[in-house]
């Protein structure tokens, strides 16, 4: 897809009149008295929460940002495998691949040995290992992706759309503690200023059950619950900028390490539209405690390291699209919530913060949208699970814990790579090329985002069992395959059942013996799990709701789809949902048996005796147990779900029974 070919322009590229191209409006009038969730900041870590809790009618969330309206030109740009996997989750993975740059191989470039004053090629390799997700590494501008959430917003059972022009000014915490009757009171006071012309400086105030800041490095959130970021300056300035540029360098449409002997390093980013490319140049190295902004460093600065660097090219840049210039440093904060570490045992988070507002870094890994957003993505469904009253309160504290050893883990590896990358820090004889490369092969799992795995908590279990699936290792993200679905044999994705809708999912992986048989394993699980007393599918499914609505069951057989009668088939797999008790033929998969092709064989799956593996609402796996372990399942739920009333409990039962003795009579 090309565009920008006469110049940048933002918004919508299939709109062909500029000024349609994106819808320049927020929500109109006051901010409302009360709300379940207050986000604090547009950028991609607010609006991938507020699509998320978008999803939920019954939950009232505000999001709000000081800006006048939606971003036009963003910062970030790179997004990883993982970060797809999760947009697919929301529904616009097509429209990102569609505009995106496809990063498939990356270059490296070094000194000229006859030559040092010059670079030549030094290596080529694939950008994204073989396997490991069926998304690509694409480069889409920020604001694009803002787009497509503030879509999602709309489109949602919540109709949400940002409030802007507001500034937070101050949050204050009600001290007393929360009533056991509802742990999810309104505690929190917000005071926010408005900024258009024609409210300029009136005060607004908002009573909030939930806060989260997603507003950037310079958080008044962060500073309002007394967090700071913790670090140190690399004392290196870097400049950045989009430009529609002429050149004879060859590898212009493709992602490159460029290392000069003498004149820095510059990472090159090729961008969405075929003629628009993102320029990273190293400048000077700061003196300590001197800041970027006291060089006054200008665009024409930047053309002319870039210049310089790629000598013996040509660069002549014809538009400047976006510009800036920064410092590398790496900065952290202790913890992600507003509870010190001496009362997580008698106080609930109120506060959050996400993204910048908790850690910053270079943008050289391309981390820093994709970890903002993942921050978001682990908080929304704990959020909604507390607020809908279908999982303890105490859920919550595991967001600070998980997403915050994360971070730990990005700023050390931007550290390292950071480092790497300034060749200003060593001689023309110190600069080992090689050793660059080799480490990019290296890292290409944490760079694509897959390599985050969470420690074992009351969301993640054990490894007991891990032999049964050891393709899906536990608290990594559910890894996808191929699969056919048994009832219209349609190949399909099976981690795409996946979706951004707050339920967890139940993969029943059937061993051997044939599913239909009266004493087949996948029988004897799913009569557990729609009849049984201590069933997490029957405790904690709401009277009247459908039987998937919480804990959404999927099995996948070994035998070829046309060995099987969907009709003999388990009865929970075919659920009788909504309001007319149409059957969901959707919820059962064969193996694909192509060549290299098999679920069972690719995620080391015991074929003998099969196994669950459960995953949670974020993607990431939570548990993996045999498929006959009905009681270790039940424990794993019951640790921190709400059951519903015994009274509903009976009703859902009975709601159960009838719908599956509906389906054997039909």
């Amino acid at each position: 897809m090309q565009f920008h070919l006469n110049g940048y322009e933002p918004g919508d590229p299939e709109v062909s009149d500029p000024a349609a191209r994106y819808d320049p409006s927020g929500a109109p009038g006051n901010l409302p008295e009360e709300v379940d969730v207050l986000i604090v900041g547009c950028g991609p870590a607010g609006l991938t929460l507020a699509a998320q809790l978008a999803a939920f009618s019954d939950i009232k969330t505000c999001i709000v940002d000081q800006k006048s309206g939606p971003l036009l030109r963003g910062q970030a740009d790179g997004i990883a495998c993982r970060t797809i996997e999760m947009f697919h989750a929301f529904g616009f993975s097509e429209r990102v691949l569609k505009e995106g740059y496809w990063v498939n191989e990356t270059t490296f470039w070094k000194p000229d040995d006859k030559q040092p004053e010059n670079i030549i090629r030094s290596g080529r390799v694939q950008d994204v290992e073989e396997g490991l997700s069926e998304f690509p590494h694409v480069i889409l501008n920020q604001a694009r992706v803002h787009d497509f959430f503030l879509d999602v917003m709309r489109k949602s059972p919540a109709r949400l759309k940002p409030h802007y022009a507001r500034r937070l000014t101050d949050l204050q915490t009600d001290s007393t503690p929360s009533s056991a009757s509802d742990p999810c009171s309104k505690q929190v006071t917000a005071r926010l200023k408005r900024l258009d012309s024609s409210h300029g400086g009136e005060i607004e105030t908002v009573k909030v059950r939930y806060v989260v800041g997603c507003d950037g490095a310079r958080s008044t959130v962060r500073n309002c619950i007394g967090r700071a970021l913790y670090g140190d300056s690399a004392n290196h300035a870097w400049g950045v900028m989009d430009v529609l540029a002429v050149t004879d360098f060859p590898d212009i449409r493709l992602k490159g390490l460029i290392q000069s002997a003498n004149q820095g390093t510059i990472v090159l980013i090729p961008r969405e539209g075929g003629y628009l490319v993102r320029i990273y140049v190293e400048l000077d190295k700061l003196d300590q405690n001197e800041r970027v902004s006291n060089r006054n460093i200008s665009a024409d600065d930047l053309i002319a390291a870039t210049q310089r660097v790629l000598k013996p090219y040509a660069f002549e840049v014809k538009e400047i699209a976006w510009w800036s210039v920064y410092e590398i440093g790496q900065r952290l904060c202790d913890k992600f919530d507003d509870v010190l570490a001496r009362h997580l045992a008698d106080q609930l988070p109120r506060v959050f913060i996400t993204g910048d507002a908790c850690h910053t870094h270079s943008p050289k890994a391309g981390q820093g949208m994709n970890v903002s957003m993942q921050d978001s993505f682990n908080l929304g469904w704990k959020l909604a699970s507390v607020l809908r009253n279908r999982c303890a309160p105490r859920l919550l504290h595991t967001y600070s814990a998980e997403r915050q050893a994360i971070a730990k883990e990005l700023i050390d590896f931007d550290r390292e790579w950071a480092e790497m990358l300034s060749a200003s820090a060593k001689s023309a004889t110190e600069l080992n090329p090689s050793e660059v490369q080799a480490y990019f092969v290296r890292q290409g799992r944490y760079t694509a985002g897959t390599a985050t795995c969470y420690r074992p908590s009351i969301i993640t279990g054990e490894s007991a069992y891990q032999d049964l699936a050891r393709g899906f290792v536990i608290g990594t993200r559910f890894h996808s395959a191929p699969v056919i679905r048994l009832a219209d044999a349609k190949p399909v994705q099976l981690g795409h059942a996946v979706k951004a809708d707050g339920r967890w999912r139940l993969f029943a992986f059937a061993d051997r013996d044939d599913p239909a048989g009266a004493a087949s394993r996948i029988r004897g699980l799913c009569e557990f799990l729609a009849e049984a007393s201590g069933s997490p599918v029957m405790k904690y499914t709401p009277v009247g709701e459908d039987i998937d609505s919480v804990i959404d069951v999927r099995a996948i057989f070994q035998q070829s789809h046309r060995e099987l009668a969907i009709e003999k088939m388990p009865e929970l797999l075919l659920p009788q949902k909504g309001r007319y008790g149409l059957r969901d033929y959707e919820k059962m998969f064969c193996g694909d048996l192509s060549d290299g092709k098999d679920v069972f064989s690719m995620r080391g799956i015991d074929r003998q005796r099969g196994c669950m593996v459960v995953v949670r609402p974020d993607q990431y796996v939570a548990h993996v147990l045999p498929i006959d372990a009905y009681a270790e399942l039940a424990t794993f739920f019951d640790g921190f779900m709400i059951a519903a009333d015994r009274r509903q409990n009976d009703d859902r039962r009975g709601v159960a029974r009838a719908q599956i003795a509906a389906t054997a009579v039909s």
